[in-house]
């Protein structure tokens, strides 16, 4: 099925927002909510959109947005993220910081840092960390995932394997209500888990889009989670299993 004008408009408005509302588009566009509703559902049917209460999202259940995409979506609360979690990282210290472009803020947020050591698999925070003289950067081997400069695979987590440091700082693409984080690439998760083992402290950090997403492939739960940073209060479903985990929610 062709896409009309304003269903292609529609899925950039997805693309750049993460969401769309029906009341919002159909001002937008000066339409009524009964032709909004119908745009999502053909969209939904087309798999380009998931429908949720009030509007859709991008369907996301395999196959993660496209990374320049998600550069772009909730840069704000990601900046507000990072620098949260910036501010609980003290000088002196030694960092995983995996990929994920919530990540990659936090890296940026750590420029005017002192004396750490960072570990990543991650080779645009790798270059972000390059304008800190105060930070040692070492990069995990592996093999290049071209799409997003993320290394993965046996070689990047036999790496991590080779340091225990004081902080893991790590996103994904999805939290679910069962307290499962999840995500898309089997070779990335598997480094995401050797990090998390070979972390003191673990911190996740995640935008409130990921309670409402979906992926394929489990890192770990809560539990493991040490401070868990957003910047709105998660479902009271995960805000219970992070209190009876003992995972402190930080928001910023």
């Amino acid at each position: 099925m062709a896409l009309s004008f304003r269903q292609s408009e529609i899925i950039e408005i997805a693309k750049a927002e993460g969401k769309v509302v029906v009341e919002d588009l159909a001002q937008r566009f000066n339409v009524t909510l009964q032709t909004i509703r119908r745009d999502l559902t053909e969209l939904a049917a087309m798999g380009k959109l998931d429908r949720v209460h009030g509007g859709a999202m991008l369907a996301s259940g395999v196959t993660n947005i496209e990374y320049e995409s998600r550069r772009g979506l909730h840069s704000d609360a990601k900046e507000k993220i990072a620098r949260a979690c910036a501010d609980r990282i003290p000088d002196d210290s030694s960092l995983f910081l995996n990929i994920g472009t919530t990540t990659e803020a936090v890296a940026r947020a750590l420029l005017g840092h002192r004396n750490l050591m960072v570990v990543t698999n991650n080779i645009n925070v790798a270059n972000t960390l390059m304008g800190n003289p105060e930070c040692e950067v070492i990069v995990a081997g592996g093999q290049l995932r071209r799409s997003d400069g993320g290394l993965v695979g046996d070689v990047t987590a036999d790496m991590v394997r080779q340091f225990k440091v004081d902080f893991a700082v790590i996103g994904a693409s999805a939290l679910d209500e069962d307290g499962d984080l999840l995500d898309f690439d089997y070779r990335e998760v598997r480094v995401s888990q050797a990090i998390i083992r070979q972390a003191r402290r673990t911190i996740l950090v995640a935008d409130s889009s990921k309670f409402t997403r979906s992926a394929p492939v489990r890192i770990g739960s809560l539990n493991e989670i040490d401070s868990f940073i957003t910047e709105a209060e998660p479902p009271e479903k995960v805000r219970q299993l992070c209190r009876t985990g003992g995972t402190e929610i930080v928001i910023a």
